[in-house]
């Protein structure tokens, strides 16, 4: 079952924190030819999202699945040429999220197959909006930490991002746009069980199983 409370697009960021630009490199090689100069987006459609309890599927042929945590900015109100000092004041509330991918190394090419697959966006209920500045995000795998990444990192902070992303297209009630997730996130596989967690909003939980034993995985049919 799809969860009621994100109606809307959601939206993704690849290359908006340190971390990820230290581990890819130097984007001025081919085939990037420079890093980008607005928000690189992506779309999570609607069959990649399940709630908090889902049991996850791998796809065929897949072994493990980066476990990218992240927050979702939920769009209140049509936003369009936001300014980042009071762009804020479109959003609504804040969802935990799992953004799950196929490991893959390149951002050249739309990472359809990799990133779309059914259900693989484990999301949580709309909170109300807390302190991003000092929001940090913990993933555990089976019980143990194995990343811990703090909003502070990110190269555009949550209102620049929503203002950056505004200025170029209309974010519509009920879209959600995701922070960003880490380049070669933390990877789980079969049998896992995943907890995303943050102080003040509660946590997202969800297994993962392989496709032959996934008898229910929470995705809308």
């Amino acid at each position: 079952m799809i969860t009621q409370n994100v109606g809307g697009t959601v939206y993704g960021v690849i290359l908006n924190d340190t971390v990820s630009l230290q581990k890819i490199g130097a984007l001025d090689a081919p085939p990037y030819h420079g890093a980008p100069k607005a928000p690189a987006l992506y779309i999570k459609p609607a069959n990649t999202r399940v709630t908090s309890g889902a049991s996850v599927t791998l796809p065929r042929g897949a072994s493990t699945l980066e476990v990218g945590a992240t927050l979702g900015l939920v769009i209140g109100r049509a936003a369009a040429r936001l300014d980042a000092a009071n762009a804020l004041d479109a959003v609504c509330g804040v969802v935990l999220a799992a953004d799950l991918s196929l490991p893959h190394a390149s951002y050249y090419r739309p990472a359809i197959r990799e990133k779309c697959f059914d259900g693989s966006l484990p999301i949580g209920e709309v909170l109300p909006l807390p302190d991003l500045s000092a929001l940090v995000l913990t993933t555990e795998i089976d019980g143990k930490i194995v990343d811990q990444r703090s909003l502070a990192e990110l190269i555009r902070k949550p209102a620049q991002l929503l203002a950056d992303v505004s200025e170029f297209m209309t974010l519509a009630a009920g879209d959600v746009l995701l922070v960003g997730v880490r380049y070669q996130a933390p990877q789980a596989g079969k049998g896992s069980r995943v907890r995303i967690s943050a102080a003040g909003i509660g946590s997202l939980e969800f297994s993962i199983a392989a496709e032959k034993d996934a008898a229910n995985t929470g995705v809308k049919p």
